[in-house]
């Protein structure tokens, strides 16, 4: 038994795998399945970690810390190349096999016994990626403390949520790995209900207002999209608002706004002074507001916003 060294966990698991069995058969999903997490495991171990276990549509990998921050890095860097590798050649695969992954990331003391892991970096590992939607990566923020500035990807500060199983919440970020994140991939997704859904599922509701359109989306209508592409469900048609400008998520009872944007976001909460400016940052809305898309509120004249109005979920001090 080896205990008391600071690692990083990963686990990586397909999304919508059950559906699968549905569609195609057992024979033929259990095939792509098995073939999806035998790669995943590859990369893992490509990039310095060690793979623990295949669990169903999962696997269970740790980077050991040589020096500071080193295997949250090379984990970090892993999980994103992951992303980016799958995101490029599923576009050949079948569609009806077109799976996507998600992961979730934590650092801290593990004991290893017989080859197998445990500690709570291992719990947590396993329920960030519960909880992370589709081509999504999410991890704790020492994680993300450790691992730094990692080529190619940036972090969305998602704040602090409760996981199953633990008394405290944690703070947890989003890992953003596309090489552009203006592009359709993304936009596509806008239609699609979002996996991503709090432990207090209470329900909620969030009209935004935009060009002389009103809309009312639930909670369980996220995420929504603010962008310029036909494809967002708050279609702006401004030069100054890229095309996929903002996403609006459902996560642990609030509403949480992240920028996307090459320009900026401006957040003006309604009954006071208060801004915040968004740069591939996120916020919770809450009440009533106006969000600037691409230009401070009030630097130009007829700069592109959408009003929000939030009503029922987690009641947020003003």
């Amino acid at each position: 038994m080896t205990g008391g060294t600071v690692h990083t966990v990963v686990f990586a698991d397909i999304a919508g795998s059950t559906a699968l069995f549905e569609a195609v058969g057992n024979a033929r999903a259990t095939a792509a399945v098995t073939q999806l997490t035998d790669w995943i495991g590859e990369t893992v171990t490509t990039h310095g970690g060690r793979v623990v276990k295949t669990l169903g549509d999962g696997v269970l990998g740790v980077f050991e810390d040589g020096a500071a921050g080193v295997a949250a890095m090379a984990a970090m860097a892993a999980m994103a190349a992951m992303m980016r590798s799958h995101h490029h050649r599923m576009h050949a695969w079948p569609r009806e096999l077109r799976l996507d992954l998600r992961a979730g990331l934590a650092s801290g003391e593990i004991v290893q016994v017989d080859g197998d892991c445990y500690g709570d970096a291992v719990n947590v590992a396993a329920r960030l990626s519960e909880r992370a939607g589709p081509r999504e990566i999410w991890a704790t923020e020492s994680t993300v403390e450790q691992a730094g500035s990692v080529d190619g990807t940036w972090f969305v500060r998602l704040g602090a949520m409760d996981l199953r199983g633990r008394s405290e919440p944690i703070v947890m970020y989003q890992v953003e790995w596309r090489d552009g994140e203006e592009g359709d991939s993304v936009t596509m997704q806008a239609a699609l209900p979002s996996t991503v859904m709090p432990l207090d599922s209470g329900s909620a509701c969030l009209e935004l207002s935009w060009g002389g359109a009103h809309r009312a989306f639930l909670s369980t209508q996220t995420p929504v999209h603010l962008g310029r592409a036909t494809q967002a469900q708050v279609h702006v048609g401004d030069p100054r608002v890229s095309r996929l400008h903002a996403r609006i998520d459902w996560r642990n009872g609030t509403f949480v706004l992240t920028d996307l944007s090459s320009f900026g976001t401006w957040v003006h909460f309604g009954g006071g002074s208060t801004v915040v400016n968004l740069r591939r940052d996120a916020c919770l809305l809450h009440g009533t507001g106006v969000i600037a898309l691409g230009v401070p509120l009030g630097k130009a004249a007829g700069g592109p916003t959408v009003g929000f109005r939030v009503s029922g979920g987690t009641v947020l001090p003003h």
